[in-house]
């Protein structure tokens, strides 16, 4: 057997089967299914291909595809309830439920104007019902105890990527630091990941990082953009920042 197959066979009986859920599960892939192939065929039978099957009727009234879907529902529900079949036949009859609901819901805003309004505003109420059916129905066969340990795993990720975010905004600041460049670093515990720009710009020629990983070809190349006043701390520059703001508001 191929390897895939036989993977997806075992995450099959794991996750569905010995879980108790294949009946629910059958349901749900014949409910969507159902509803989407029905779906289809309204569509090509309305743009008129040739090749594909038109509208049943009988006696020339149109007999709509809910009408199908009732009886399966009525057929396959009883099933359930008075029979309660073993295995094989009751996920038959989940198979076939599934598809009843689907042809039913297809046109669920006719029964409820009780007219043919399928192509019209009205009929979005079907596709409306069909959404909010798949998702109680999804929702059931995941679970109370499945809902309750997706939130446990989206929780843990969230607490992860937290303290990865923190983790490394300390060490941002531990690098902008050994760069001599405190006022980032500080700005950086207030506004996150700005210590990126301190982080990947050169250091200044007296500061750790330089001493420890600077040659003399990039220890001159900072010495000559720090002299003067950009390479006192950010504290005793006299206003610089404000000075330049106010010369550029004037050349604005």
């Amino acid at each position: 057997m191929d390897p895939t197959l036989a993977s997806v066979g075992d995450l099959y009986r794991e996750g569905i089967v010995e879980t108790g859920r294949e009946a629910q599960f059958l349901f749900f892939v014949a409910f969507l299914l159902s509803w989407s192939f029905i779906r289809t065929s309204a569509h090509m039978i309305r743009a008129q291909v040739s090749w594909w099957p038109g509208n049943v009727q009988v006696g020339g009234t149109h007999i709509h595809h809910l009408v199908w879907g009732i009886l399966l529902l009525l057929i396959f529900g009883w099933l359930g309830i008075a029979v309660a079949p073993d295995s094989p036949w009751r996920e038959i009859s989940a198979v076939m439920f599934g598809i009843g609901t689907g042809l039913t819901l297809d046109e669920f805003a006719l029964w409820l104007n009780l007219k043919d309004v399928y192509w019209e505003k009205q009929g979005r109420r079907s596709i409306d019902a069909v959404v909010i059916a798949l998702a109680i129905t999804g929702m059931a066969m995941v679970g109370f105890n499945g809902w309750i340990e997706a939130a446990d795993r989206v929780e843990s990720a969230v607490f992860a990527l937290v303290g990865s975010l923190g983790a490394l905004g300390i060490l941002l600041a531990l690098v902008n630091v050994a760069k001599e460049k405190f006022g980032m670093a500080l700005l950086g515990l207030v506004v996150p990941f700005v210590q990126l720009a301190g982080a990947f710009r050169l250091a200044k020629p007296n500061s750790v990082w330089a001493k420890l990983f600077y040659g003399s070809r990039r220890l001159r190349r900072s010495r000559r953009r720090y002299a003067g006043e950009r390479g006192k701390p950010f504290w005793k520059r006299r206003g610089e920042l404000v000075g330049r703001l106010g010369l550029r508001g004037r050349r604005a």
